[in-house]
């Protein structure tokens, strides 16, 4: 349906979300409790990860991976996984809640070694591969990895390591028989891939996995410090499986159509983002393997190697962050591929310019952006946005997904009326236990099991939330609070530029002052005076940059896809 019907909506949010939730509809909730806390949970969810695994053998022949020229079938996949699996149990003595660290790019066996390990019941523990030697082995001593499943560049930042830095057994991935050292070739232990298909087909041990049984420890992705892993249940997993897929729900009863059919035929996503991170890991190839959808892999992004895969492979969705939709739309390839396959483009991680949403409806007509906001520590999406409501108020990352509570708090931990600004707190069958082995900052960002986001927002009367900072990052320039994302959003309203990040300037009379950080569009030439005047007629003048750093080259970011603000500053500050 066209988004310019003249009667949308049809029905209000309320009323979207209590036909699609009450008994008997596919997203019927039903009050259990979790942890000793009254939560509402999604009534016909998935019990565990194992009975996704197992629910995936039906997909059979389908591809399930294209990695370069590489396929694996879902058929395949599910018999390495699960041979894997007896091998971690026989092996390596893996019990029920042990934990195996996975640090490697997305490779194929990605998928295959978490799947091995949540089916017995152990803890997968994704670590970061942009991470220093350094970096992982403190992710496998914090976690008490029994076993690890790496690929060769992280075995050789691990052998790096002084004797004892970490204590594990090492399962070594497309690693030269000569670069083994103590680690043991996957292949060795299951075959190749090309003999995938034809490993017994036998389910993995049963190890009787309840769904408040923790399943992941996620690392976040801090910019200073040691990051925090976020222990997540399978409860916590397949909540967020339900949740990512009602936002094409609630636009249809929104415009007034019938829910959208099953899919005749397999979808396809393009993912350019990592797995060990909690998009790509529980927004993308959990859900994939769920519906039985085909997961196109990138060695390194590109936004034309992008559009060719498109293309190719007839992708139907694209999970990116803001910066990548935008790389791809303004891509000198884009008039020359055949994007007709494509129904959409998703993004999240960092703040979108509602530009983006608009510009996107226009490149795709009848078709829509969406995005969500999340955390590591709400298993990925709390709210989303897509369709005609995002055109509508495209400024905000939308209302919460069914399967969680939103709230609005003062500096006292207080509830705030409608409308005052604030901190945001999350409740729900997403939100994590809390954080491995670190119960200080388990207390401090977790109570009575609502989540302190750190994220300054506001809501509004239908529960669209609109996001104006991260609570440390927010500026105060003489005693006024400024937004970043009210003149990054100001920034990106420019055409020539595609990427801008709002950092503090140190002042000894004010405090802080506003430098802004832009990426502008390849050829283009901006000056400091242009961008201002742009800026001029569109904020206060309080909130002009006095400083504005004007490249071609991307922003410094985490694997999340969040800018690295503590670099740009300094780096900003080095200039002054």
């Amino acid at each position: 349906m066209s988004h310019e019907r003249r009667n949308w909506p049809v029905v209000t949010i309320a009323e979207a979300y209590s036909i699609l939730t009450e008994p008997g509809a596919p997203f019927e909730m039903e009050t259990i409790d979790v942890c000793g806390r009254p939560t509402r949970v999604y009534k016909n969810a998935y019990r565990d990860l194992r009975a996704i695994f197992d629910a995936s053998r039906a997909w059979n022949d389908r591809t399930f991976i294209v990695y370069e020229d590489e396929r694996v079938s879902y058929r395949a996949h599910y018999r390495a996984a699960s041979a894997l699996a007896w091998r971690l149990v026989e092996d390596y003595g893996v019990q029920k809640g042990d934990r195996v660290a996975i640090a490697m790019r997305n490779f194929p066996e990605w998928p295959i070694a978490f799947w091995a390990t949540t089916a017995i019941g152990a803890v997968a523990v994704p670590l970061n591969a942009w991470g220093t030697g350094d970096d992982l082995a403190y992710g496998l001593r914090d976690s008490g990895a029994r076993v690890a499943v790496v690929d060769v560049e992280r075995l050789e930042r691990l052998t790096s390591q002084p004797a004892g830095a970490y204590a594990v057994a090492l399962i070594a991935v497309r690693t030269p028989h000569e670069a083994l050292g103590a680690a043991t070739a996957l292949q060795d232990l299951i075959g190749a891939q090309a003999m995938y298909d034809s490993l017994p087909d036998r389910a993995p041990p049963d190890r009787n996995i309840h769904p408040d049984d923790d399943a992941t420890i996620l690392y976040t992705s801090g910019t200073t410090g040691r990051p925090k892993g976020a222990l997540g249940t399978h409860r916590n997993i397949v909540c967020n499986l339900v949740n990512i897929t009602f936002a094409p729900a609630r636009a249809a009863i929104r415009r007034g159509d019938p829910l959208p059919p099953p899919p005749a035929t397999q979808k396809a996503l393009l993912l350019p983002v990592p797995f060990f991170h909690v998009t790509g890991c529980h927004s993308a190839m959990i859900p994939a393997v769920a519906n039985g959808s085909k997961i196109v892999l990138m060695h390194k992004w590109n936004a034309e190697m992008a559009l060719e895969l498109i293309e190719r492979e007839h992708v139907t969705g694209l999970s990116t962050v803001p910066s990548m939709a935008w790389q791809l739309i303004e891509s000198p390839d884009f008039e020359k591929r055949d994007l007709s396959s494509l129904e959409g483009l998703s993004y999240g991680g960092a703040a979108a310019a509602p530009e983006l949403a608009r510009k996107i409806a226009l490149l795709f007509p009848g078709k829509f952006a969406g995005q969500g906001y999340g955390a590591t520590e709400t298993s990925s999406v709390s709210t989303s946005n897509n369709a005609e409501d995002y055109l509508a108020l495209s400024d905000s990352v939308g209302p919460a997904v069914p399967g969680c509570d939103l709230r609005v708090i003062d500096a006292d931990g207080k509830a705030l009326p409608v409308g005052m600004i604030g901190e945001l707190e999350i409740y729900g069958g997403n939100v994590v236990k809390g954080y491995w082995n670190n119960p200080e900052a388990t207390a401090k960002a977790f109570r009575d099991g609502w989540y302190r986001t750190g994220d300054i927002v506001r809501m509004d009367e239908e529960g669209f939330v609109y996001l104006l900072d991260r609570a440390k990052d927010m500026l105060i320039r003489g005693g006024e609070n400024i937004y970043c994302v009210e003149i990054e959003d100001a920034l990106l309203s420019h055409p020539d530029i595609i990427d801008a990040a709002v950092v503090g300037i140190p002042d000894r009379v004010l405090g802080e002052l506003v430098g802004a950080v832009v990426q502008v569009k390849a050829g283009a030439t901006l000056t400091q005076e242009e961008v201002v005047e742009h800026l001029r007629p569109r904020l206060a003048a309080f909130k002009l940059p006095v400083r504005v750093d004007i490249r071609a080259e991307e922003m410094p970011r985490t694997a999340s896809g969040k800018v690295v603000k503590t670099q740009l500053r300094e780096e900003m500050a080095e200039k002054v």
